[in-house]
């Protein structure tokens, strides 16, 4: 959301740009969206929980976006839902409600490698990893339980350091497991995987005209969109090295510029025969793609109109366009076998020290043999995977906690993978609760019973770690997630 209530002004050159393009009466209804304040949308997780569930305990007023994305919501009173405990525990992401369709039109499913090549913050990565679990859980599950025996691996990707972690933490709330982060250039990822993934997911960095309702200001010019177009064009030239014959991939913006959308397709498709765009319609409010915006043959041309754009004045959200496309198949042909990845077991030392606490603090059984080490770290390794030694790793698998000296520590990725099933010990409270406000502000709590490391946990879901001593827990809550 914006820090003012105040319509953004778009720039005077970018709305006589898209009058031209418009014409006038649709124009009119277009420059009237900017009078109006952006939508606050939220995608239930259901990795953990069911969407009628969540319904049954939101303590917000929601309105659905639509039957394409069943999980997603518009959030319709004044509440905070990203200061609630529920969004600390994962339960929801908070998702600008256009931003929902591109996985959703992906579709990806269980057991499918699939790649969200620039996925910072994690929107759609987060999403992608639901759509891979398959159905929701009829009660509230632990992510962990659900991922062991799922095949498939998302493989979620951001060319930035700080937002690749971002990435990581997000997906770690999220509670998948099954997942992949890496940090690395495209053309990097093609040539170390190879045509391996079932979906390829390309959200490209664009101008950003379709955001402007959630800026404060667009530094816009036909020279910066330009300049994204070459950047897009580039990007999308690396999807055949990592998009398997018969594989689906979709290409977004959140940009309304021609030149970014239906001519960065456009010239994909006129080098790339062996790709075709899909008609990717799921609601009366998606528009369809503009073919007379762009320069193209015949054949081609033809095509553009099964793109998708979203557009304020119809659709509750803010401006995209997205394009899903067919690699066409080659007859035989199979998912090529990429081989296992080579990964360090943990040392003996390792393995006894987690055992230790595996016993004590755990009654869910994860399988020694999916077990991996690196650099002092323990995870647990997806049922599918890749190999990836030459490309640059933020996590492989799911964080279970770091060795030190003589003892195991938990990571905070393991505790919002459970639920107080999966626990020992648990400290469990509503989220209204004054001890749970004390604990995500890093206080300690005085609780009675056992000692050892206990789940933090708001309605059954893991939060994070305590460690309770002599009657009180210490506090093991992140220090940069905690609240002041």
């Amino acid at each position: 959301m914006k820090k003012s209530d105040k319509p953004v002004e778009p720039p005077a050159e970018f709305l006589a740009r898209m009058r031209d393009l418009l014409g006038t009466e649709e124009y009119a209804a277009f420059r009237q969206a900017f009078e109006q304040p952006p939508r606050a949308g939220l995608r239930v997780n259901t990795l953990k929980i069911s969407i009628p569930d969540f319904i049954s305990i939101a303590p917000f007023s929601l309105a659905p976006v639509g039957r394409w994305e069943p999980a997603g919501f518009i959030v319709t009173d004044e509440s905070r839902p990203g200061r609630h405990p529920y969004h600390d525990a994962g339960l929801y992401y908070l998702q600008e409600p256009s931003a929902m369709a591109a996985a959703a039109l992906l579709s990806a499913t269980p057991g499918e490698r699939v790649l969200d090549l620039a996925a910072a913050p994690g929107g759609k990565a987060t999403q992608l990893a639901a759509l891979m679990a398959g159905s929701a859980p009829t009660a509230p599950a632990s992510a962990l339980r659900r991922a062991l025996d799922e095949e498939g691996l998302l493989v979620a990707n951001d060319v930035h350091a700080g937002r690749a972690h971002l990435l990581a933490d997000n997906l770690a709330r999220w509670g998948a497991v099954n997942v992949l982060v890496t940090q690395d250039e495209p053309q990097h990822l093609g040539s170390a995987f190879g045509p391996v993934f079932d979906r390829v997911l390309i959200d490209a960095p664009c101008s950003g005209e379709g955001m402007i309702r959630r800026r404060e200001s667009l530094e816009w010019s036909e020279a910066i969109v330009a300049a994204c177009a070459r950047r897009q064009r580039g990007i999308l030239a690396v999807a055949p090295d990592l998009l398997r014959p018969g594989g689906r991939l979709l290409y977004s913006t959140c940009t309304f510029a021609p030149e970014e959308n239906e001519q960065v397709v456009a010239d994909f498709l006129a080098e790339r025969p062996d790709f075709q765009l899909m008609d990717a319609l799921r609601s009366d409010e998606f528009g369809r793609g503009r073919p007379e915006w762009a320069v193209a043959p015949p054949d081609i041309a033809g095509q553009l109109s099964r793109a998708v754009r979203l557009w304020p004045h119809r659709f509750a959200g803010e401006g995209h366009f997205l394009a899903l496309m067919e690699r066409q198949p080659i007859e035989g042909n199979a998912v090529e076998d990429a081989g296992r990845a080579r990964l360090r077991p943990p040392s003996a030392e390792e393995m006894g020290l987690w055992r230790e606490f595996a016993d004590a603090s755990l009654v869910v059984g994860i399988p020694d043999e999916r077990l991996h080490a690196h650099n002092g770290r323990l995870y647990l390794r997806p049922k599918t995977d890749l190999p990836a030694g030459r490309v640059r790793l933020v996590r492989y698998g799911l964080l279970l906690g770091e060795v030190r000296p003589g003892r195991f520590h938990p990571a905070h990725d393991l505790a919002l993978a459970l639920t107080v099933a999966d626990a020992a010990q648990s400290v469990d409270r509503p989220p209204a609760h004054p001890q749970l406000a004390a604990y995500l502000s890093g206080a300690g709590l005085p609780e009675t019973g056992p000692d050892g490391w206990v789940l933090m946990a708001v309605d059954g879901f893991g939060l994070g770690w305590g460690k309770r001593v002599g009657g009180r827990i210490k506090n093991h809550y992140p220090h940069y997630l905690r609240r002041r």
